[in-house]
């Protein structure tokens, strides 16, 4: 018998359909309540288990009670163990406690239901002693243990029910916090990781644009940026990528122009190449860069004070290339470009060049000059 253990958070995803940003906190579940929200969370399970009907035979639920995962099981005839009792109003806690007492029941697979608030939950009592996978249902889905859909997640189960080999790798649980979320802040924080399949059809990747919204990815991107700010000028070069960091700094951006960094406060905005060299003239600097989208120039098109002097000055070494997987993507393929006007600078610069891609990710893509 595959042993599936089964988590859903009853009030997930409560808040997203009248614009509360989130569901944490009995408060926004009462308002939610009152404005007429429907539970979707043991819905979009359905979905999942329902992939799962020919095979209910091979399959033993160990769950919560009620809503939790039990009344839902056993409508759909699978043989079911319940390990918790929850009461008629689940808070957190009782996620933290279900998944205290599966821990202990040798699972194949940990299923649950929820968004990134029941993730943090489950991972601060799992980490990484079992796998598991997340059906995406609260209104924030940031981190990389959910599905791309409910029945993503039924068809992962499915594979692993069938013995087909599907690998296991290391996915990170994030979350925002959702008071400066309602206010129009993003902030973004890694709260863990947990072991999910990766099956990459059906398995959501934590950076990537499409489902998640630009603004997390960007406030991911942000953060692992943020993180690396110590003594160093930061040059912050153009477009909405690196606008998103200043963002976050709280900082004056200018969006098509050059602004300069230092401690995390504003040295100057919208900086000539001239000014560029003589401020970061004997100082250790870093570049923060992105490519402009759809066409992968990294250099020549719309920063050239970004000069090849001044580059030269940082080093290769020190440019921070930062973009969404989504926007590397879309070049299908194509390589970035370095057009510097500096023959030699471009070729110096080609090669695999590190992109940060959101908090602690990074991928290798090739950059070349035009010939």
């Amino acid at each position: 018998m595959f042993r599936l253990g089964l988590i859903i958070n009853p009030y997930a995803g409560i808040g997203g359909a009248l614009a509360l940003k989130g569901s944490d906190g009995a408060e926004v579940r009462s308002q939610a309540l009152a404005g007429g929200a429907r539970k979707l969370a043991g819905e979009r399970t359905r979905q999942a288990l329902a992939l799962l009907a020919p095979l209910k035979d091979q399959i033993r639920i160990f769950t919560a009670s009620a809503q939790m995962g039990e009344d839902l099981a056993r409508e759909m005839g699978f043989a079911t163990e319940v390990v918790y009792q929850a009461p008629k109003q689940t808070e957190a806690r009782d996620s933290e406690a279900t998944a205290k007492v599966l821990l202990g029941k040798d699972l194949d697979l940990l299923l649950f239901a929820g968004g990134d608030g029941t993730a943090r939950n489950i991972c601060a009592v799992v980490g990484d002693r079992m796998p598991v996978l997340g059906i995406p249902a609260g209104c924030k889905i940031h981190s990389g243990v959910y599905s791309v859909t409910p029945k993503a997640a039924g068809r992962v189960v499915e594979m692993l029910v069938r013995g087909e080999l599907v690998s296991l790798g290391e996915a990170d649980v994030m979350d925002i916090d959702e008071t400066a979320f309602r206010q129009g802040q993003v902030r973004a924080k890694r709260y863990g990781e947990m072991r999910v399949p990766t099956e990459l059809r059906y398995v959501q990747a934590v950076k990537m644009g499409g489902r998640e919204s630009e603004e997390l990815v960007l406030a991911d991107i942000a953060a692992h940026v943020i993180e690396l700010m110590e003594d160093e000028v930061f040059v912050m070069g153009s477009g909405s990528t690196v606008g998103g960091i200043m963002s976050e700094l709280g900082l004056e951006n200018t969006l098509l122009g050059v602004d300069l960094v230092r401690d995390k406060q504003l040295l100057g905005r919208d900086m000539t190449a001239e000014e560029l060299l003589k401020a970061i003239e004997g100082k250790p600097a870093k570049l923060v860069i992105t490519l402009i989208g759809g066409q992968g120039h990294v250099f020549g098109r719309g920063n050239q004070q970004l000069s090849p002097t001044l580059i030269r000055a940082i080093g290769r070494e020190n440019i921070l290339l930062v973009a969404t997987k989504g926007k590397l993507q879309a070049l299908n393929g194509r390589p970035l470009i370095a057009d510097t006007g500096d023959a030699e600078l471009d070729q110096q610069l080609s090669g695999l060049m590190p992109v940060i891609t959101g908090y602690h990710d990074e991928v290798l893509y090739p950059l070349s000059s035009p010939d």
